[in-house]
């Protein structure tokens, strides 16, 4: 009888632990702020001890939520978390990198916290249409664009601290984001800062080809983060490491570390696993692995410019393929352009350093140029090893300003010119 006893107690416990949002006033009408009744419910999760929020089926329409530490969000399937369009539903909090601006809060957002989860098979919808279209107006393409209507600079008034991420995590530990749909993020869709154990596995995201600045999954000057088995499709880079830009970056001084991706699929976006342009506070013990990339822009590329400094080192490739990627590799210190410049400029704490790169088992098809290692007169790129990579590409492989780079068991085929072609290259060894 006393184990019957403690049994039950030790279910009624379990139960306690689940904290249904409608049981707090949420409706999951599609209509109705929910806003207020799921924080509701995750405050008492975490008054609790810690637990579950469970959204059950419905449409949810939410501004910012607030995570606690020891709780699990759980989007369960049939059930869509639609995020508000109207910057007034987003608090501005103070930027991470203490430079005293401010920025609209994202629509799920934690900070400092320890042991949080959002998981679940439902979906995550940003609603981005109408934010994307303020950035537009705020930065409209082409020569000659229309003035700007007095309905139009109403709309740019409300992109005035920027437009939200879906889900962004400060100075948090032991995180675990597994098994959602993530579609039509205002910006950033995953947005790691300061961050430690981080582990993203099994999310889809989706974000139309023309959306701008809708990268999948970026973490900065974090730690030990391991991203897997994701679907990524996006209007930007698709998963990229960042650690701070410029001054910034250098003056907070922490490195993105210890980061691996592998078993992911990419389908368009700016490029496949980027690093940079903004790791002025450094990147190292990267490793990607078992991807598929299929129509992004760029396969790996590891991206900088004169006056980000920071190092970029320790960083593997290996077993991906590539299809109708127009550059599969590209590792160049010219983000900001001017890579036919040969001026050296002197070597200061804005140089930025790249070494120490290992592409192996990589099968690239459809390409337009082959690759690209492009380093700086005063600051070459070193230690760069291609082993068993094939490539077919319209145009050769360009290797300017680098310093003991390797391609063993590589082959190039090109339609017109030489393979691989070299300028200001110290020790290739092929």
């Amino acid at each position: 009888m006393k184990r019957i006893l403690i049994l039950l107690a030790a279910g009624a416990c379990a139960q306690a632990a689940v904290f249904d949002v409608r049981q707090y006033g949420a409706t999951g009408d599609g209509h109705n702020k929910d806003t207020a009744a799921i924080q509701k419910a995750i405050e008492a999760c975490a008054k609790g001890g810690g637990g579950t929020v469970e959204i059950p089926p419905g449409r949810y329409f939410i501004g910012t939520i607030l995570l606690r530490s020891n709780v699990t969000l759980n989007v369960v399937a049939g059930a869509t978390l639609m995020g508000s369009t109207e910057p007034e539903d987003y608090p501005l909090v103070p930027s991470p990198w203490k430079d005293g601006a401010q920025e609209i809060a994202s629509l799920i957002r934690g900070e400092n916290l320890e042991h949080i989860a959002i998981t679940g098979r439902g979906t995550i919808d940003g609603q981005g249409a109408a934010w994307w279209k303020r950035q537009r107006l705020l930065r409209p393409k082409g020569k000659n664009p229309p003035a700007a209507t007095e309905a139009d600079r109403r709309e740019i008034a409300k992109v005035a601290h920027g437009r939200p991420h879906l889900i962004k995590l400060v100075n948090c530990k032991h995180v675990l984001l597994e098994g959602l749909t993530l579609i039509n993020s205002p910006s950033w869709t995953v947005n790691p800062v300061f961050s430690e154990f981080v582990n993203v596995r099994g999310l889809t995201l989706q974000n139309p080809a023309d959306s701008p600045n809708t990268d999948g999954i970026n973490p900065e000057s974090c730690r030990n983060v391991h991203i897997s088995e994701c679907n990524i499709d996006v209007g930007d880079d698709c998963v990229t490491i960042k650690s701070g830009t410029d001054e910034i970056g250098r003056r907070v001084g922490r490195d993105c570390e210890n980061i691996t991706v592998t078993n992911c699929t990419m389908l368009h976006g700016h490029g496949g696993v980027v690093i940079g342009s903004e790791m002025s506070g450094g990147a190292k013990n990267v490793t990607v692995s078992n991807c598929v990339f299929q129509g992004t822009l760029r396969g790996i590329r590891i991206k900088s410019q004169r006056g980000r400094g920071g190092i970029v080192e320790g960083v593997t490739a290996d077993n991906i393929v590539m299809e109708d990627v127009p550059t599969p590799i590209s590792i160049s210190m010219y983000y900001s352009g001017g890579a036919g410049d040969d001026r050296p400029v002197p070597v200061g704490e804005g140089t930025p350093l790249f070494r120490d790169i290992s592409l192996s088992n990589i099968l690239a098809r459809g390409a337009k140029l082959a690759g690209e290692i492009l380093g700086l007169p005063e600051m070459p790129i070193q230690g760069v090893t291609l082993d068993n990579v094939k490539i077919a590409a319209d145009k050769s492989f360009v290797i300017r300003y680098a310093k003991d780079v390797a391609f063993h068991r590589t082959r190039i085929s090109v339609k017109s010119g030489l393979p691989v072609v070299q300028q200001n290259v110290i020790g290739f060894e092929q």
